[in-house]
């Protein structure tokens, strides 16, 4: 599509489960090492290299970490060919939606720091849902930030796909892509439904607006998360044939175990 230039994804192998992979970056996952490659991912999608106040890049407009991931080594690897770069972020959503002008700025400020990653696009990780009344205010500050962009979108409310499709058309710009949130891991809805949602967006948005995240987690007994089994995101990632499926996420769901059962299974 003409206006979201890099953003058109390569045709999707058969055998190909997913082309992209979350990476949800904290303390614990700075030595970002796995195999996601057998699943097919070629794409590393960062959700932030800023996040709470706090710098993951050389040069941030937020204190440095005192610990930094690889970029060189992350650089070389198959399951990030290509990179879509978070930029500035918080943990916590209600706190980000409160300082999106803020974070507009850091993050502008943030996608000219040089990296060694082959950058095709960014990522402004404050995430998007129709009860967000005070989006439409964002939309124009995401005009200070290079394309190809992204955001994120999910559907907390079931307003089912069509409206959904009707209010980003009211304000969302037409160079800004889609990474839509399928609901499964949080049990909001069934991979057959995520699915129809993401087929009116494709309709309405356009292919090349819109990739679809597949939440490997599920609840847990303990009233957390624990990775989905491989049967559990087999069946999953079955519906979302001819989408490009981005796994949420790899360090945290994906082990290389997990990523070994997937391809026997």
């Amino acid at each position: 599509m003409a206006g979201l230039p890099g953003c058109a994804s390569e045709p999707i192998e058969p055998q190909r489960m997913a082309e992209g992979m979350v990476w949800q970056l904290d303390e614990q996952t700075l030595d970002l090492q796995g195999n996601w490659e057998k699943l097919g991912v070629q794409t590393l999608l960062v959700q932030w290299t800023a996040v709470n106040d706090v710098g993951y890049v050389k040069d941030s407009p937020w204190p440095t970490a005192a610990r930094l991931p690889d970029w060189e080594s992350i650089a070389r690897q198959p399951w990030a060919r290509n990179v879509i770069l978070g930029l500035a972020g918080r943990y916590d959503e209600a706190a980000a939606r409160a300082d999106f002008g803020h974070l507009v700025e850091v993050s502008a400020r943030m996608a000219r720091l040089p990296t060694p990653l082959n950058v095709v696009g960014w990522y402004f990780p404050v995430e998007i849902d129709s009860s967000w009344q005070a989006v439409r205010q964002l939309a124009p500050l995401l005009d200070r930030l290079p394309r190809p962009l992204w955001i994120s979108l999910y559907d907390s409310a079931n307003v089912g796909p069509d409206t959904l499709a009707r209010w980003l058309d009211e304000w969302l710009a037409p160079d800004i892509g889609i990474f839509f949130q399928d609901g499964v891991g949080v049990h909001a809805r069934e991979a057959r439904i995520a699915r129809q949602h993401a087929d009116v967006l494709v309709r309405s948005l356009g292919k090349a607006r819109v990739r679809i995240i597949a939440e490997a987690f599920r609840p847990s007994r303990e009233g957390r998360f624990r990775a989905a089994t491989a049967p559990e995101l087999k069946a999953q990632l079955q519906h979302y044939a001819g989408l490009p499926v981005y796994l949420f996420d790899g360090p945290h769901y994906l082990s290389r175990a997990l990523v070994n059962e997937m391809m026997l299974t």
